[in-house]
């Protein structure tokens, strides 16, 4: 599968002397060097900011996302040969895919993220994984206009959603407010998938593909309703790799984190999600609930390291490739990775506490409701005085933008995406604080 056809790119990339690396390593050094992928270290991945002094940012939950990942790669290589052989599946380019897949997430996480997609509603909307292919198909600066300039294959993986906003999204949207502060979150999160402005990066990524698997890469499992957004079905098998490492890297870094912060305590372990795990354990093998959980909360670090390792590995390798649909022509479309039934529960289990009991904590919400205000404030300000505002480079494509009858509001999304949390409260601070302003 390492045809040259998936290992094209967008723009012609210059040949380098003596560069014997593989075109799937040549990506993930673009990825590593990238600004983008450099913002991470800024941008938090919980918002437990200030309560430790080594928080998980974004940066940190892609480099274990990436390590497991490579770890998928080689358990499935060493359990079935012939077809991660015939797939061409390469540790590089799960490692690169894992290493970018967070990179269009806004400052302050999901509430950054349902902040643009409001300011965004009439513009085409706004979603993280739609902006991370934007991000690599044309915005970072490594070539003049097709961004990162990646090869197709690493492209398609990076693909969870492959599907276009306006297919996606449902078909009424909720009433504007009249206040930010009045913003029901919840009715306002974005519908997975691309943003239309993509459209001819997508077409050129999809060409290798026939017409039938064009068509059926972009079903629906859930079809979009007046008031639910539609879920894509498929995705390649690079990209479902890649989306089980990081579900991992969430689900089971994050609790050590939790544990380690006292956000999650052994009585609350004990009365929400030991139940579950004793339900789980008759069809796990070798697994003791009561051992992982004095594990988990010893007052040793290391035994509770070893038994965040040990889920890890236990979810990892029940990894396998299956077949996702006989319909699709290209075997990087038909087949998928997947975790055996009880791990998968498991995990789920997993995410599920993660996401009720640290990520949904009011004092998580309270940090995550300020950002949100912070960014549709600016996007507010900047959209009305953009040429007065917005930094020269980003007011030239604003301008250009205008010029082509292209969508203006979309530079100015780019531009706050990219903003780390930091400094997006850094510029609200200086447009909005009563303080005497710096000279």
């Amino acid at each position: 599968m390492h045809s040259s056809t998936w290992l094209a790119r967008q723009a012609e990339a210059p040949s380098r002397q003596g560069d014997t690396r593989s075109p799937f390593q040549r990506d993930k050094a673009r990825i590593l060097h990238s600004a983008a992928f450099r913002r991470l270290q800024a941008k938090t991945q919980v918002m437990y900011i200030g309560m430790h002094d080594f928080p998980r940012t974004r940066l940190t939950h892609s480099l274990e996302a990436s390590q497991i990942g490579s770890s998928l790669v080689a358990h499935l290589h060493q359990q079935q040969p012939d077809i991660s052989r015939s797939l061409g599946l390469s540790k590089s380019l799960i490692e690169s895919l894992c290493l970018a897949h967070d990179i269009g997430h806004p400052p302050f996480g999901h509430g950054g993220e349902i902040a643009l997609n409001y300011m965004m509603r009439r513009h085409g909307g706004f979603e993280g994984n739609g902006q991370t292919f934007r991000i690599v198909t044309q915005i970072e600066a490594y070539t003049p206009d097709a961004g990162m300039n990646l090869c197709r294959r690493t492209l398609l993986g990076l693909l969870k959603y492959p599907v276009l906003m306006s297919a996606a999204r449902r078909a009424i949207l909720p009433d504007d407010v009249t206040h930010f502060r009045h913003l029901p979150t919840r009715q306002w999160l974005p519908a997975k998938a691309l943003y239309d402005d993509d459209s001819a990066a997508l077409d050129w990524l999809l060409e290798p593909l026939s017409a039938s698997d064009r068509e059926h890469l972009g079903q629906f499992s859930e079809m979009p309703t007046t008031d639910r957004h539609g879920r894509s079905a498929f995705k390649s098998v690079d990209a479902s790799i890649m989306e089980i490492a990081d579900d991992i890297a969430y689900g089971v870094h994050d609790l050590e984190d939790a544990i380690v912060v006292g956000l999650i305590n052994r009585e609350l372990w004990l009365e929400q999600m030991f139940p579950k795990l004793q339900e789980l354990a008759s069809a796990l093998v070798d697994f003791d609930a009561v051992e992982l959980t004095d594990n988990l909360f010893s007052s040793h670090h290391y035994q509770r390291k070893a038994a965040i390792g040990s889920l890890v590995n236990r979810i990892l390798t029940s990894t396998q490739l299956v077949c996702q649909s006989e319909q699709f022509e290209s075997d990087l479309l038909s087949y998928k990775a997947q975790l055996a039934k009880t791990e998968q529960q498991l995990l789920n289990a997993l995410k599920h506490f993660i996401f009720t009991f640290v990520i949904r904590k009011p004092e998580m919400q309270v940090q995550e409701f300020k950002g949100q205000q912070i960014v549709m404030e600016l996007f507010d300000a900047l959209s009305v005085e953009p040429d007065r505002l917005l930094p020269e480079n980003t007011a030239t494509r604003y301008k250009a933008a205008k010029q082509q009858g292209w969508n203006s509001a979309r530079v100015i999304s780019d531009y706050l995406s990219g903003m780390t949390d930091a400094y997006a409260a850094r510029l609200h601070q200086e447009l909005f604080s009563v303080q005497p302003p710096r000279i």
